[in-house]
This record gives C-alpha cells, sequence and structure tokens, in this order.
C-alpha cells in the first residue's frame, strides 16, 4: 500500500474526531461524497450523532431511510424492525409489542415501528447495530433518540448554515409496497415534507429500490435515484430482475423517471454498466464503502482480522478512477481524504 495512503486511513481509523474538515475544504470537484445513515461507520447509524459527524468531516448528501409509526409520521430507520438498532428489548413496558410479520415475503421476528406512535419511539434510543464488528460504537449507545424525517432536513439545514455549504437530503422509501399494503403509504407523506420545507433539487434526492414508488414521486422538482441489488429484482415488479435493469434497454426506461442509478459497488467490476448508464444520461453512486476487511475486495484487504481496516483509499482510488458521480460510504472522512489526495 502506498504509505501516505496507508498512514491516513490509520489517523482516520485511530481519531475520528481529527478528521473533520473545515468548511473551505467542501468545495471539490470529483464524485459526491454521501453518507450512508449519516456516518455509521463511526456513530449508530440514522442519528443526529452520525449525521452530525458525517457532515464535519465532508459529507456532501447524508442517508434517512424512511418508516413510518402507527400514527404515520416518517421517521428514520434501516428497517422497521428495530431490535437490533434501539433498546426496544429492554423496555418491558413493549415486551408484548414483539411479533412476527411477513415484510417483502420475509418472515421478521421482533419490534415494528408501525406498532409504535410517535412518542412511544422517542421513548427508546438507539444502540450500534453492528457491535462485533463496530464495538467502538457502542460507547454511544443510549445516547441519541429516534429522529423524524423532518428532524433531519431541520439537522441538514442547520448543519449547512454552519458549514457555509449545502448538505442535502437523501431519503430512501424502505418497503413502500408492503407500507402501502397496511394503509401507512410513505410517498404522499414524504411529498407533503418536500413541498412543506420547500426542498430543491440541490437540498433533496429521493432514493428506493421499487420503481413505482419512485414514479410516485415524479413532479416533485427533486432529483430521483433508482437503487439496484445484485440478485432479484424489486419487490413491486415480480417478473424484473435488477440485472435486466442494468442492461442498456433497462438503463433506457429507467431515465424515463430517475436521474440516477446506485448499484452495489461489485456490479461496475468488469461490466458495461457505467459506460451504459452514463451513455443513457444517468448519474451513478455505487453503494455501500467501507473500511472493515469484511467488506473489502480480496485485493484490498490488509491483515488477517475481518473487522481490520483494510486499503479503503485504494478502492476509493480505484471507483474514482472508473469515473462515478457518487460513492455511498459509511466512512465519509475516509472518501473525502481519499478525493482530495
Amino acid at each position: 500500500m502506498h504509505l501516505r495512503r496507508r498512514s491516513l486511513l490509520l489517523a482516520a481509523a485511530a481519531t475520528p474526531v481529527a478528521a473533520a474538515v473545515p468548511a473551505q475544504a467542501a468545495a471539490h470537484r470529483g464524485p459526491l461524497v454521501i453518507g450512508h445513515r449519516g456516518a455509521a461507520g463511526w456513530r449508530p447509524e440514522h442519528t443526529a450523532s452520525a449525521y452530525t459527524y458525517g457532515v464535519q468531516t465532508g459529507a456532501d448528501w447524508i442517508e434517512p431511510d424512511l418508516v413510518p409509526t402507527k400514527d404515520h409520521v416518517l421517521v428514520v430507520r434501516h428497517e422497521n424492525e428495530i431490535s437490533q438498532t434501539t433498546d426496544v428489548a429492554a423496555h418491558p413496558e413493549f415486551a408484548g409489542r414483539r411479533t412476527t410479520k411477513t415484510v417483502d415475503g420475509r418472515s421478521v421476528t421482533g419490534w415494528f415501528t408501525e406498532d409504535f406512535t410517535l412518542a412511544e419511539l422517542k421513548s427508546l434510543r438507539a444502540v450500534e447495530r453492528l457491535p462485533l464488528v463496530r464495538n467502538r460504537n457502542t460507547v454511544f449507545d443510549g445516547r441519541d433518540e429516534i429522529l423524524t424525517f423532518q428532524e433531519v432536513v431541520d439537522l441538514a439545514r442547520g448543519l449547512s448554515k454552519a458549514y457555509g455549504r449545502t448538505v442535502a437530503v437523501f431519503p430512501e422509501t424502505k418497503h413502500p409496497t408492503y407500507f402501502r399494503g397496511i394503509g401507512l403509504e410513505l410517498e404522499p407523506r414524504l411529498a407533503s415534507a418536500i413541498r412543506r420545507n420547500r426542498l430543491t433539487a440541490r437540498e433533496c434526492v429521493v432514493q428506493s429500490f421499487e420503481p413505482s414508488s419512485l414514479r410516485r414521486m415524479t413532479g416533485l422538482g427533486v432529483p430521483l435515484w433508482q437503487a439496484l441489488g445484485t440478485t432479484g429484482g424489486p419487490y413491486d415488479q415480480p417478473s424484473l430482475t435488477y440485472r435486466d435493469m442494468m442492461t442498456p434497454a433497462g438503463l433506457a426506461e429507467i431515465a424515463s423517471y430517475a436521474d440516477w442509478i446506485g448499484p452495489d459497488k461489485s456490479s461496475l467490476i468488469g461490466t458495461s454498466v457505467l459506460a451504459d448508464a452514463h451513455a443513457a444520461g444517468l448519474r451513478v453512486g455505487p453503494y455501500t464503502f467501507r473500511a472493515e476487511n469484511q467488506f473489502l475486495p480480496a485485493e484490498f484487504r490488509r491483515g488477517s482480522g475481518a473487522n481490520d481496516f483494510g486499503d479503503a483509499f485504494g478502492e476509493y482510488a480505484l471507483y474514482y478512477g472508473l469515473g462515478v458521480d457518487a460513492v455511498v460510504t459509511d466512512f465519509p472522512d475516509l472518501a473525502v481524504i481519499a478525493r482530495r489526495s
């Protein structure tokens, strides 16, 4: 590994607070850096701490995943099942809420946001989702409450003012077909929030894995982002596969309603997907960049520990060199440092 890249990565890993960048460093030429669930590599995901740290270290956008409460308020959690990301199991008053549901064809057991009012969710606190991988983050367990989407918008605008640059929100509609089926549609509430806050194309980009969800969000004046998996296909279109969607014809269809695609980063290696998407007029933001060996391609792993940091800078250099338009990362600080290198 290049000595400078290695020393920068070790320094950032050892002292993440020291990686904060001044506001003037936000001016750049190169791919956008999107803080995946904030800065999930350094703080419990989808918390004010994670979003704030992501912006402090240079993230251009922050990503809130949206699920509804029982009283139909959009809150920010990666999944509607919250046993891994909150302390709900430690609340005896909610023990009776534990149940099993079928979500997008999968049986899931736990506690679900749609069974709680906003007031009840506000009594919970966030915890690290991957404590065995990111034990360092567990020191923050119990410090942050569950945020509403409105609170994330307010936070982004406050951080934009503090750092002298526009920080965009990048909401994802989670399981929209499932929620539509139980009378808790995501899209009307999200559209209302975009209109109410007068969010512009610079301040908001809406993403989903389900094309029908994105099509419901057209006409709002904000870009749309079609997320793409590696296997199977979107839940709302059982006859369509992600492989089909990444063909030239599939990309042309996406371009009829969306502005971006977000493929798994592995989908761009050894394929023409990036070139084909650009030819269709789409911008491309692969996901998810992480620093731990277990999430890196073999050639960028260093040492023997699955959770040790590998050559994350080398991976960023590879994708920046390919010409991606954005990266979605758990470690926005590292992505920003790599962009400046």
